[in-house]
C-alpha cells in the first residue's frame, strides 16, 4: 500500500466506489478486545495483584490515553472474570442508576393500556445497573470498569462507600413487592437473576477499576479504601514495547518511528498534554507501508500530534 489521497476535493462521483484500505488494528470492527496488546507499565501488575488479594477496588489515574482502560480487560481474561462491565461516569451519574434502573413511567403508561384488570408484574421494568450486576452472587467475580470518576458529581465517591464496604443493597420497589422472589435482568444481557425480598448481597466481591484523569480531589474516606496507582510517565523504551504490540517490530524499530517517539517523549517532559493513541496513529500512517512523501509527513505529523488542551 500506498499513500492515496482518497479525498481529493474536486467534488466529483468516481465511475465506481473506491475501497479504503484496512484501519489500523485499534480501529477494527467490531471492536476487539486489546488484552494481548497491553503492556502494563512498571508497578502496575503489583498494584493490581493487591487489589485483587484485598478486595478492593483499584484507583488509577493518568491522563488521556495512557492505557487506563484497557488493564481491565487484560485482567478479566487472565482470569477468565467474563465480559467487563462498564460505567461511564458523567456529572449526571448517580449510584442508583448504577445498581439498578426502574421505568417507572413504562410501568405506568403498560398499566392504562392493560386496564385495570391487567397485569401489574414489575420485573420487565426494572434491571440491573452495571455495578449492580457486578455485585450479584456469583461463583466467580465480576469485572467492573467505573471511567472517569473525576467527571462525577462530588457527592458520588461518598455515595459509593457503603455499596462497596458492604457489597450488598436494597431496590425499594421490590422490597414493598407482593411478591417475595422475581428475576431481574443482569445489565449485560437478557439474563436474569432471582432477587428475594429486594436485597442483593454479593459473594464474590467484584474486581473494580476506577479510572481518573487527575483533574480533581477525592475525599480519605474513598481513597482509603481504595488500591490507588499513578500511572507513570511513558519513556521511550516503554512506548516502543506499545508500538511493537500493536503493529510489529519493523514499525517500531524504523528510524521514524523512533524518531516519532523521542519526539513524543520530549514532549511529554515539556507539560504538554498528549495521549498514546495520537503516537499509534502517526506510527502507523508515516512509518508504514501507506507514509507520505516527505512533503506531506510534516504537515500530516503535526495534525496528528496537537496539543489536547487546545482545540
Amino acid at each position: 500500500m500506498t499513500w492515496q489521497p482518497f479525498y481529493a476535493g474536486h467534488g466529483r462521483a468516481p465511475e465506481q466506489a473506491r475501497r479504503l484500505d484496512p484501519a489500523p488494528p485499534w480501529r477494527e470492527f467490531p471492536r476487539r478486545p486489546l488484552h494481548n496488546e497491553f503492556v502494563p507499565l512498571p508497578g502496575l501488575v503489583e498494584a493490581v495483584n493487591a487489589a485483587l488479594l484485598l478486595r478492593r477496588p483499584l484507583l488509577l489515574t493518568g491522563p488521556a490515553g495512557s492505557g487506563k482502560s484497557t488493564v481491565i480487560e487484560q485482567v478479566a481474561v487472565e482470569l477468565g472474570l467474563g465480559p467487563v462491565l462498564r460505567w461511564h461516569i458523567t456529572s449526571r451519574s448517580t449510584l442508583s442508576d448504577a445498581l439498578y434502573r426502574y421505568d417507572a413511567l413504562g410501568r405506568i403508561h403498560a398499566q392504562r393500556l392493560e386496564g385495570r384488570d391487567g397485569s401489574d408484574d414489575i420485573t420487565p421494568f426494572l434491571r440491573m445497573g452495571p455495578l449492580g450486576t457486578a455485585l450479584l452472587p456469583s461463583k466467580h467475580s465480576r469485572a467492573l470498569l467505573v471511567d472517569e470518576i473525576d467527571k462525577s458529581d462530588l457527592d458520588l465517591p461518598s455515595d459509593l462507600l457503603d455499596a462497596l464496604e458492604r457489597g450488598e443493597f436494597e431496590i425499594p420497589e421490590l422490597a414493598r413487592y407482593t411478591e417475595d422472589v422475581v428475576h431481574i435482568r443482569e445489565w449485560d444481557g437478557d439474563r436474569r437473576h432471582q432477587i428475594v425480598r429486594g436485597r442483593v448481597q454479593c459473594s464474590e466481591f467484584p474486581f473494580i477499576v476506577m479510572t481518573s484523569n487527575g483533574e480533581r480531589e477525592f475525599p480519605a474516606a474513598f481513597l482509603r479504601r481504595c488500591v490507588r496507582f499513578t500511572m507513570p510517565q511513558p519513556t521511550v523504551e516503554m512506548l516502543t514495547r506499545v508500538v511493537t504490540a500493536h503493529l510489529d517490530d519493523g514499525a517500531a524499530g524504523s528510524a521514524t518511528s523512533q524518531q516519532l517517539i523521542a519526539t513524543f517523549v520530549a514532549r511529554l517532559e515539556k507539560g504538554e498534554n498528549l495521549a498514546v493513541d495520537q503516537l499509534l496513529n502517526a506510527v502507523y500512517l508515516l512509518s508504514t507501508s501507506i507514509a507520505p512523501d516527505e512533503g506531506r509527513r510534516r504537515d500530516i505529523e503535526e495534525l496528528l500530534l496537537r496539543e489536547l488542551s487546545r482545540a
